[in-house]
């Protein structure tokens, strides 16, 4: 789950990282009304789920209350694009407006999980800003990262490396540890995927202040956190994706592609969307209905891909372990019954009960295409796809 920059900027500043004063605004009115409190030049950042919102027109500056509310009228119900969102952009219903910042120098700092060792890494950099990707790929040794043992923990020692390492002294290298910590502290309590900030700026007056955050939850502890879940915002989120979660499928992402699938287990999942690639095809969606028997998850998940206007065809690869392909079986059926199923359905079934399920379909009479293995039901499901007629 993600959040907007006000809410992480709230987060870094309940852990003590410092960040520059501001709040957010839902009007042109609020946002003149905010930066007369504030008294000094600001910025006005759209507050999308998407990173480059600067180069897009996002971020505008204004030295006076009047410019803050022209600049929030410009911004303020406008469609953004950019490299992060795809063409179709993001609606900009609030803008943060806060103190404008005066750099002396623009640094990277996060926390990620490093998969290959298992543990939390804190990176950092003394080439933050815009361009942090490009750095990375063109100068990997400009990154520094340092993992940190959960069973230790954060400690100031690791800061203080850290921190020279990216060119910190005296007092800034004093502020930089106390950041790394609360970032540390934020990611372990709060179950994050991802806490940056990019840019940590080092002000002419001697502060180092968080100018952008961005921080990520693990959607399977969310749970454990409702004060994060109460943060969610559904109109940053695709609505099918908050569609099937309402349904109580979790386990649904949606892709570029043309072929929606329906399959148990997250690998199993996985290879089908490789196998359609591999048949020259792209799949509409990751979709894991789970180890579960229920006839109505079956149903749902049909309910979200009819739904999706890029669907030109469906395959449903059933692997039955403890799941029950009879089960699943039924589930296709009753979806056939209960909507208009106008797009191609390619079936493969395999594990307990087949027998049962291939009888269930055969008996129903549906015009499902069937396929005995993942590369037949694969290169069935891309043919369907293109238009290509298929035996039932």
């Amino acid at each position: 789950m993600k959040v907007h920059e006000f809410q992480a900027k709230q987060l870094l500043q309940d852990y003590g990282v410092p960040v520059p004063r501001g709040r957010v605004a839902r009007s042109p009115e609020e946002a003149e009304d905010i930066a007369r409190e504030l008294g000094v030049p600001v910025a006005v950042k759209a507050q999308i789920h998407a990173g480059g919102r600067g180069k897009a027109g996002g971020i505008k500056l204004a030295a006076t209350p009047e410019e803050a509310r022209q600049a929030a009228a410009q911004i303020l119900g406008r469609v953004l694009v950019t490299h992060q969102t795809g063409p179709e952009g993001r609606l900009v219903r609030s803008v943060l407006v806060e103190e404008a910042v005066r750099p002396a120098r623009e640094l990277y700092l996060a926390v990620v999980i490093e998969n290959a060792l298992g543990m939390p890494v804190l990176m950092a950099s003394d080439a933050g800003g815009v361009d942090i990707e490009e750095v990375a790929a063109t100068s990997p040794e400009r990154i520094h990262r340092l993992p940190v043992d959960p069973a230790i923990g954060f400690q100031p020692f690791m800061g203080r490396e850290l921190g020279m390492a990216i060119g910190l002294t005296g007092d800034l290298l004093k502020q930089g540890v106390q950041a790394m910590g609360g970032l540390y502290r934020l990611f372990m309590d709060k179950d994050c995927s991802l806490v940056e900030v990019n840019p940590l700026v080092v002000t002419d007056d001697g502060r180092l202040l968080a100018a952008d955050a961005k921080v990520n939850f693990d959607d399977n502890a969310l749970f454990r956190h409702p004060d994060v879940q109460a943060l969610r915002d559904p109109h940053e989120e695709d609505p099918l994706e908050v569609q099937a979660q309402e349904m109580g499928i979790n386990n649904y992402i949606r892709l570029s592609g043309n072929i929606g699938c329906v399959v148990n287990g997250a690998g199993l999942a996985m290879a089908t969307m490789d196998a359609i690639k591999l048949a020259g095809g792209e799949p509409a969606n990751f979709l894991d209905i789970g180890t579960v028997n229920n006839v109505e998850r079956v149903v749902n998940s049909f309910r979200i891909l009819t739904s999706d206007e890029q669907v030109r065809a469906i395959l449903i690869n059933i692997f039955g372990g403890m799941a029950r392909v009879d089960v699943i079986a039924e589930g296709v059926v009753r979806a056939f019954r209960e909507m208009d199923v106008r797009v191609p359905v390619v079936v493969r079934l395999a594990g307990t009960n087949v027998e049962a399920g291939e009888r269930i379909l055969a008996e129903s009479g549906l015009p499902v295409v069937r396929a005995r293995d993942l590369g037949e039901a694969a290169a069935k499901a891309v043919a369907a796809a293109r238009g290509e007629a298929l035996a039932t």
